[in-house]
């Protein structure tokens, strides 16, 4: 795995470091550097493989650059972070998108959330300030995700916001591994498991034409594709066990009105009959990808 190489130096026993993760946002990242180096101790840019100015601004403006060589996604982008706070010894690292959708005046209320609620994650929530404008495709998206977090037992308003601070026992505990948006989920289902404390502060987004430099819909399928597969794998039993249970119900249910049908005709309806056997070709491989997703999980977390 390719690892963020840094250009600058950085002191170490950092207070607060913000970090913000970059790609192709050179019309958008010199204000964030500006004002994020205005309310931290040091401003950490990974610059994901940008084929723009990205990096150049931010290091001009007093950010310290770490490079990815080529664009290696959002989630390596914030492990090459969250290894560089660590490093760095940083009490509270703050994660901020360098789109400018986030107001980076706001990182003293994700750092107060930290030191006055006693958390180890400061979630910044577009939910809770009563003036949300999030397009409805997009709050219908999150609420999906929401969802989905939920399912691994931690209930949040905004399950994908990038704004965060992490404490630094937050930072020492977890180890990201998912490439992409998927990240975000991963983050607060290992928070959940190793104990640590979760807190919202609500924040404000702002959806500028030159905010974002993605394609909404290929965001979207991300963010899902990487949520639903980093849960899967945490519990194969739900997610392919029980539609696979569900599949095999859908057989049995099409193999009777076969039969039932055959009874009264002496005839077979080829299309019921299919309908039971795809169905049961479905289930079973659902329910055998289940199986071995779970023992080898668990043998994984034994070892």
């Amino acid at each position: 795995m390719e690892r963020g190489t840094a250009s600058g130096g950085g002191p170490l026993g950092c207070g607060v470091v913000v970090g913000i993760p970059a790609f192709n946002e050179e019309k958008n990242i010199g204000p964030v550097v500006v004002e994020a180096l205005r309310r931290s101790d040091l401003v950490l840019v990974c610059d994901d493989g940008s084929t723009d100015l990205t990096g150049e601004i931010a290091g001009r403006l007093g950010a310290r650059v770490l490079r990815h060589e080529r664009n290696m996604g959002y989630g390596e982008s914030i492990a090459t972070l969250f290894r560089e706070a660590r490093r760095l010894g940083a009490e509270v690292l703050v994660t901020i998108d360098g789109d400018g959708q986030h107001d980076p005046r706001e990182i003293p209320l994700l750092v107060d959330g930290l030191r006055s609620g006693g958390a180890d994650i400061s979630v910044g929530s577009r939910f809770l300030n009563g003036g949300d404008s999030t397009p409805g495709w997009r709050r219908l998206g999150i609420r999906l995700i929401n969802g989905l977090v939920s399912n691994g037992g931690l209930k949040v308003s905004d399950s994908q916001s990038g704004f965060r601070a992490y404490g630094r026992r937050a930072l020492e505990l977890l180890e990201l591994t998912d490439p992409g948006m998927g990240v975000s989920t991963e983050i607060l289902v290992k928070a959940r498991e190793r104990g640590l404390r979760v807190a919202e502060v609500p924040i404000h987004v702002s959806y500028g034409k030159d905010s974002s430099t993605q394609n909404p819909l290929v965001h979207g399928l991300d963010v899902v594709v990487g949520t639903v597969k980093y849960l899967s794998t945490r519990r194969p039993l739900l997610f392919y066990g029980v539609p696979g249970f569900m599949a095999m119900v859908v057989a049995l249910v099409f193999f009777v009105w076969t039969f039932q049908v055959f009874q009264e005709t002496r005839s077979i309806s080829t299309n019921l009959a299919l309908m039971a056997l795809g169905a049961t070709m479905v289930g079973l491989m659902l329910m055998t990808t289940a199986i071995i997703l779970w023992v080898i999980t668990s043998v994984l977390k034994r070892g």
